[in-house]
């Protein structure tokens, strides 16, 4: 895996630079106001309306924005200050109480009341489908305000928590082991497309910034057929005017005589293929190889009565759900064992094998200078206070769970599990987890210590994987910025954050009923999302468990032996061990949809675009898709504010 062609490509993109400098100042102060309480609606409504917000556009509206303020002042973006603009951006969209208009829904779902648990949901997650507050659509009512609290003292441990044993890992790993984190550099262009470079001040102009407005142009196009027209046509007329249908053409009752069971369909979002472009080409394959073995996997085991559940007439997520049960539940635990497997055994060879590269405890103590590095036993102490925070808060909300468990959780689990990660990622790009660890530390709980109830699953119990982490410390490395400008930054955006998130949470809550018909996205898969999330929940309890239903302990071990054999199988041929990953997705029957769009993208970017542009192609595919990302959320942003405007003036009494 070290020596893998494609990931030495991706990990020579950028040189680690010498000079850093904080960025923060007066400009990314306004920027994250201008974000939080602008950018941030239109995100959330198109994340309900289509399934993916404006982030990147937000962030590029910002960058570009006060890049041309800037200019008019005979001031000029740092690179470290358009990287600040685009962190911060990224924090201030994150909506936490966006999750809150999940909760809601939950508790008063159709999943909830088909599998006996709407009374059992606890009034800290959200009020019963009886409170005024779910009649009168608002959260600013006396049932939310437990709910409201605990989710703003978890964001500020989760926000500290940050720079706790993900630090100390990127630490270890980058500074001590030398890893190259090869999908850092992808990451770390595309954020770098506007920075002005040595040949703009020359007047010579930047490939950047031509492929980035290339990307943008492709956007606002696209955006104008697939996000304006509906949404602006809905208003005016009585119904929407899609000529590409969202989320998906749905194709599965048309192809059920010839492939039963199966879930097909085609995902007409063009972003899809640009993303396609900068994803690693083998893992695209690779999810492609795994949704075609569904395919043919999928017919045989319906005929040998193994997917009892499907029946002729079922949609996409109707199938999906019903396969799930079946078998791709356990088949997944399985594959996701024998991912675990391979990652730690990597780990363990990559270890032997690198110890001639390594640095000494002397790089752990001592990092590059104007870095903005702390003390490293300040991130173990981090860690520590806020493990012991989630412990405090577990025990508080659910007493009556085992809080040996917690504590195992906290400084047994989550530092193993953190650092194979962080190897991985270092090592090959690739996340590492055990599937269902914390689900079966929940049903051990209530199987042999006499727990009922599922409480627990909505506690936030101190189970985390701080190995990605890792990367985004890398990233900021690689752009030349200060740790202590992204220190500053994380102190101005969470009150920021929080907010703005309430207050615009409240105000789409309000606009109508969340899912309706108002926000297709959410209307169209929330359903599935809850059934998925609430089967796990009744294995904790009592009676005979719907989970326990569809786990099967023969199907998880031929997941775990599949992955194992495929992976051997790979590595005797010489194949990209990349592969296997995308197989794993490819099997992971969600909404196989995208996929087809996906490897379009893969074949145009490796076959057309990497022959004609040599290995610039690789700095050009991930500055196209921001390009992209760009104008799809102008047009998204554009959408969204036509729609506040008429839905509030239909609100108001005249």
């Amino acid at each position: 895996m070290y020596d893998d062609k494609e990931l030495k490509e991706y990990r020579d993109l950028l040189p680690t630079p010498t000079h850093f400098e904080e960025g923060f100042d007066w400009k990314t102060i306004i920027g994250a106001v201008f974000i939080g309480f602008l950018m941030m609606p239109g995100s959330m409504y198109l994340q309900l309306v289509i399934g993916q917000g404006i982030g990147p556009a937000a962030r590029w509206v910002t960058i570009i924005l006060f890049a041309e303020i800037a200019k008019r002042a005979h001031s000029e973006l740092k690179q470290q200050e358009i990287f600040l603009l685009y962190y911060m951006a990224g924090a201030a969209l994150a909506s936490p109480f966006s999750g809150l208009l999940w909760n809601q829904y939950l508790v008063q779902s159709d999943a909830a009341r088909m599998l006996g648990v709407t009374e059992f949901i606890p009034a800290w997650i959200a009020p019963s489908p009886e409170s005024e507050s779910m009649l009168e659509r608002t959260f600013f009512h006396r049932d939310w305000m437990i709910p409201i609290l605990l989710l703003v003292g978890s964001q500020i441990i989760q926000r500290i928590d940050h720079f706790g044993l993900g630090y100390a890992l990127y630490r270890i790993t980058s500074d001590v082991e030398k890893l190259p984190f090869p999908m850092a550099p992808v990451a770390a262009l595309g954020t770098m497309a506007l920075a002005e470079s040595a040949e703009e001040k020359e007047g010579k102009g930047s490939w950047k910034w031509k492929v980035f407005s290339i990307g943008a142009v492709i956007g606002l196009g696209f955006g104008a057929i697939y996000v304006v027209l509906p949404i602006v046509s809905g208003l005016i007329f009585t119904e929407q005017i899609r000529l590409i249908p969202i989320p998906w053409i749905e194709y599965t009752r048309y192809t059920e005589d010839i492939l039963p069971a199966v879930a097909t369909g085609l995902q007409l979002d063009l972003g899809l293929v640009f993303i396609g472009m900068v994803l690693p080409f083998w893992a695209v394959i690779g999810g492609l190889v795994g949704l075609l073995i569904t395919f043919a996997l999928n017919p045989i085991l319906y005929s040998a009565g193994v997917l009892t559940r499907w029946h002729p007439g079922m949609g996409t997520v109707d199938t999906v759900f019903a396969n799930n049960f079946d078998f791709y539940m356990s088949f997944g635990i399985g594959l996701g064992l024998a991912i675990a497997a391979i990652g730690i055994w990597s780990v363990a060879r990559s270890l032997k094998g690198s110890k001639g590269q390594m640095g000494t405890l002397h790089d752990l103590f001592h990092p590059p200078p104007g870095r903005g590095d702390f003390n490293f036993w300040i991130s173990i102490a981090i860690y520590v206070f806020s493990t012991l925070a989630y412990i405090g808060l577990c025990i508080f909300l659910v007493p009556s769970f085992p809080w040996m468990f917690f504590l195992c959780y906290g400084f047994i689990y989550t530092p193993i599990i953190s650092y194979i990660t962080a190897r991985m990622e270092g090592i090959a790009g690739q996340f590492v987890s055990l599937p269902l660890v914390r689900e079966a530390s929940f049903i051990a709980g209530a199987k042999f210590f006499g727990y009922q109830g599922i409480e627990i699953w909505y506690a936030p119990i101190p189970i985390h994987n701080y190995g990605e982490a890792t990367v985004q410390f890398r990233q900021i490395e690689l752009t030349g910025t200060s740790l202590r400008g992204i220190i500053k930054a994380e102190f101005l955006v969470l009150p920021i954050v929080l907010t703005a998130s309430l207050l615009f949470s409240q105000f789409i809550w309000q606009l109508a009923p969340i899912p309706s018909a108002s926000y297709p996205f959410a209307q169209e898969l929330w359903h599935l999302q809850a059934l998925n999330t609430l089967l796990m929940q009744t294995s904790t309890l009592e009676g005979n468990s719907v989970f326990y239903q569809a786990l099967n302990s023969g199907t998880v071990f031929s997941g775990l032996g599949f992955g194992l054999l495929m992976y051997m199988v790979l590595s005797f041929f010489g194949l990209p061990v990349l592969l296997i990953y995308g197989v794993v997705r490819g099997l992971g029957q969600s909404t196989p949809h995208g996929l087809v769009l996906e490897v379009l993208g893969a074949l145009l970017g490796r076959y057309f675009f990497l022959k004609k542009y040599g290995p610039m192609w690789r700095q050009y595919a991930p500055v196209l898709l921001a390009g992209f990302s760009c104008g799809m959320g102008l047009s998204g942003m554009f959408a969204m504010g036509f729609a506040l405007i008429m839905k509030s003036l239909s609100h108001m009494a005249f």
